[in-house]
């Protein structure tokens, strides 16, 4: 009896010393022993491209890293000798790879949860995939061909076959994320989407909002939830500044270097004039709204541009060319400029009439039209 005691004591002490710490990862890696004496690296994708985070070598068909890791993250195994990458989810645990040095997409990840996931998505579109690659050898010399007399029947044609199979691993993929809001690889696979693919803000929001709030807090999970709400920015900014609504107030610097509101620049009516050095329509409009600005100015118009530019010295030169002697200002930030977001501008020229209250009355009229409008609202 005290020996079996003391075997279950030694077991318990054996399993409690392998345990991993938090926030603590491990991984296993197998491959096939011919490669042993060979390199494997650990690596994470960065803005210039893959960055080698630890390095290991092959022995006895094995390799192994530890270390920390604060929230789940997509890495690659590479190792010397086999062509391509193995990509997995580093995180806490103790995770499993299998390296096939034969086709480095069949490696399987196993031992966390996010790289079971991982492996199982990979499972379910390994079919497709299969297909795309087969059609994609079958049909390269063909489509080379059509490219070359731009045969677009032929070429319309392929396309239509291949995005057929793409259609496929689509809805492949979105059903894995409707079932799995809990995966990190969801979020990674709605980023790709929202990315690659014109999906409706409101559908994309749905779908970003059924994920799990622990994977929405990861690093991919955040910037996600940014890019759709970019995305929806200009569509929210137009909503409040449609006719009839009050034009939001704006701070910006002059090209004197001084700040300058919106309500500092009123008038009887005010045009808020969006535009740019390098925008050619707009410096074709410029002439007509000069002689208008000089002809009513007088009689209480007013006008603020807002310039898209960049580059101060081509900003103020191009108000001195152009004789635009009205208000500017600029954050000089490209398409970038806040007060532009804040408009939803997304194309210039464009322009908003005010009237006396600071309310629009008239949105992106030109030439006579624009006349005529600004006459029409001093005459009252």
């Amino acid at each position: 009896m005290k020996k079996f005691l003391l075997i279950a004591v030694a077991s318990a002490f054996v399993v409690s010393c392998n345990k991993l710490a938090d926030n603590q990862f491990e991984i296993t890696g197998t491959v096939d022993s011919s490669l042993n004496g060979k390199n494997v690296f650990l690596e994470k994708q960065g803005a210039m491209g893959y960055a080698s985070v630890d390095t290991a070598k092959v022995e006895n068909g094995k390799f192994a890293f530890k270390g920390n890791v604060t929230e789940p993250e997509l890495h690659f195994i590479q190792v010397d000798g086999v062509n391509g990458k193995a990509e997995f989810i580093l995180e806490e645990g103790e995770i499993d790879i299998a390296v096939d040095k034969d086709s480095i997409f069949k490696s399987k990840k196993t031992g966390t949860y996010n790289n079971e996931k991982l492996s199982e998505y990979y499972d379910k579109i390994a079919a497709p995939r299969k297909k795309i690659l087969a059609f994609q050898k079958e049909n390269q010399a063909a489509m080379m061909e059509a490219y070359k007399k731009q045969d677009t029947v032929v070429m319309n044609k392929l396309n239509k076959g291949y995005e057929a199979i793409g259609k496929e691993m689509k809805e492949i993929s979105k059903n894995f994320v409707d079932k799995n809001p809990k995966a990190y690889i969801s979020v990674l696979l709605l980023k790709q989407a929202f990315s690659m693919e014109k999906i409706p803000y409101a559908d994309m929001k749905k779908r970003y909002d059924a994920l799990d709030p622990e994977v929405k807090k990861t690093k991919a999970g955040k910037e996600l939830g940014e890019m759709i709400e970019k995305a929806n920015a200009p569509a929210v900014a137009k909503a409040n500044v449609e006719i009839g609504a009050t034009a939001p107030d704006f701070t910006a610097a002059t090209p004197e270097g001084k700040k300058l509101s919106l309500k500092e620049s009123m008038g009887k009516v005010t045009i808020i004039d969006f535009w740019a050095s390098w925008c050619k329509p707009c410096r074709m409009e410029n002439p007509n709204v000069v002689a208008m600005y000089n002809e009513l100015h007088p009689k209480g118009l007013n006008i603020i541009g807002v310039s898209l530019d960049k580059e101060e010295g081509k900003w103020k030169e191009a108000i001195a060319a152009d004789k635009l002697t009205w208000n500017h200002v600029s954050n000089l930030k490209f398409w970038e400029e806040p007060i532009a977001v804040q408009y939803g501008v997304q194309s210039i020229p464009a322009t908003f009439i005010l009237d006396a209250n600071g309310k629009i009355v008239a949105k992106d009229l030109r030439g006579e039209e624009l006349k005529t409008k600004v006459a029409e609202l001093l005459a009252k």
